[in-house]
C-alpha cells in the first residue's frame, strides 16, 4: 500500500461568468487528497493517512476517497474542514487558504504512527503537509524516518505562498524531506520560489547532482517536463487538450500517475527506482503527462481511472 499525508480541504472553484457576482462550486480537493484520489483510480492499493473532519464537507471528503478506492487511515476530528477559494484567470487558478486549526492539521508523531500499516510500498507527502505549524514538523519527521527504515518517499512540495506563514521555518522542513525522498516532483512555480536567483533547470540540475535522488521531475505546464536520472535528462512533452476546463489538480494527478505506473512496474522502492530505464522512466511520464492532460478536460481535479487512461 502506497501512504500519503499532507492537507484535505474543499475548493471553491469559480464558475463562468453569468452575472456581476461570482459564482464558486464546491469541490473535494488538496493536492495530497487528489495524489491519493487519483492513485485509488488507477487501481494500485493507496492509503491516506490525515484526519477528516467530522462536519458535513468532512464527510463529503472521506466519501469521494472512498469511492475512489482509497483507504482513510486518519480518523474523523471534530475540527472544521479546511477550505479554498480558487478564482480563475483564463483557466489558471489562483488561490486563497482557510486552514488554521482545521481537521488536516490534527496529527502527532505517535498518530501517524499508530496509523501505519505493517506492510507499505511508499510514503508520499505533499502540499500543505510540511508548510507550517507543528504538523509540519510532524510530517516531515515520519517521512524521515520511515525513509531511515528502508521505506520509499515520494514529495511534490506544491508550494503556495498563502500556506506557509514563514520561509525560514519552511525551508528547514522542506530539506529535511529533500534529504529523506527518492522521488521528487517540482513545478518551474515551485523553483521559482524555492531558488529566485537562479534558472528552474539549472536548480534543479544542481539538487539532483546533490543529493541521492533516483528522480526529479520538473513539470513546466504546457510546455511539459524535464527528467534528471541516472541517464541525464528526459524532456517530456505536454499531452493535448482539446477543450480545456481548468488545471486544477493537473500537477497532482501527474504525480500520482508517475507513482502508480511506477508501482506497477516494481520500480518504486529505494533501490528499484534507481534502476528504471530510460524507456521505462519515459513511458511513464508519458503516461502521466496523458492523465494530467485528460484531468485538464474536467472541472477541478477529476482524475481519469486506470481504464480511462490505458484505453
Amino acid at each position: 500500500m502506497i501512504l500519503v499525508c499532507g492537507e484535505n480541504l474543499i475548493d471553491y472553484i469559480q464558475e463562468p461568468d453569468d452575472g456581476p457576482l461570482p459564482l464558486f462550486r464546491a469541490f473535494p480537493g488538496g493536492s495530497p487528497f487528489n495524489t491519493a484520489m487519483a492513485i485509488g483510480r488507477q487501481s494500485v492499493p493507496v492509503g491516506y493517512m490525515m484526519p477528516t473532519s467530522s462536519d458535513s464537507l468532512g464527510k463529503l471528503l472521506r466519501a469521494t476517497l472512498e469511492a475512489s478506492s482509497v483507504v482513510c487511515l486518519g480518523q474523523p476530528s471534530d475540527k472544521p474542514t479546511a477550505l479554498a477559494v480558487v478564482s480563475l484567470n483564463n483557466g489558471q487558478p489562483s488561490y486563497q487558504f482557510y486552514r488554521d486549526d482545521t481537521a488536516d492539521r490534527q496529527v502527532t508523531l505517535e498518530s501517524l504512527k499508530a496509523k501505519t500499516p505493517e506492510v507499505i510500498t511508499a510514503l508520499h507527502v505533499g502540499g500543505a503537509g510540511i508548510a507550517k505549524g507543528e504538523d509540519g514538523d510532524v510530517v516531515a519527521e515520519y517521512a524521515a524516518q520511515l525513509s531511515e527504515n528502508g521505506t520509499s518517499v515520494t514529495f511534490d512540495p506544491n508550494i503556495r505562498q498563502a500556506f506557509i506563514d514563514s520561509r525560514a521555518l519552511y525551508l528547514p522542513r522542506f530539506t529535511k524531506m529533500l534529504n529523506a525522498c527518492d522521488l521528487m516532483k517540482l513545478s518551474d512555480e515551485d523553483m521559482e520560489w524555492l531558488y529566485p536567483d537562479e534558472t528552474v533547470e539549472a536548480a534543479a540540475q544542481r539538487i539532483f547532482e546533490a543529493q541521492d535522488l533516483g528522480l526529479l521531475i520538473l513539470t513546466k505546464g504546457g510546455d511539459g517536463a524535464v527528467v534528471f536520472s541516472k541517464h541525464g535528462t528526459q524532456a517530456i512533452p505536454s499531452a493535448p487538450v482539446p477543450n480545456l476546463v481548468d488545471t486544477v489538480g493537473a500537477g497532482d494527478t501527474f504525480m500520482a500517475t508517475v507513482i502508480s505506473e511506477l508501482s506497477k512496474r516494481e520500480l518504486i522502492g529505494k533501490s528499484a527506482i534507481r534502476t528504471a530505464s530510460a524507456k521505462q522512466i519515459e513511458t511513464v511520464l508519458t503516461i502521466a503527462a496523458k492523465a494530467a492532460a485528460i484531468n485538464c478536460g474536467r472541472k477541478g481535479c477529476n482524475p481519469p481511472t486506470a481504464l480511462e487512461l490505458h484505453s
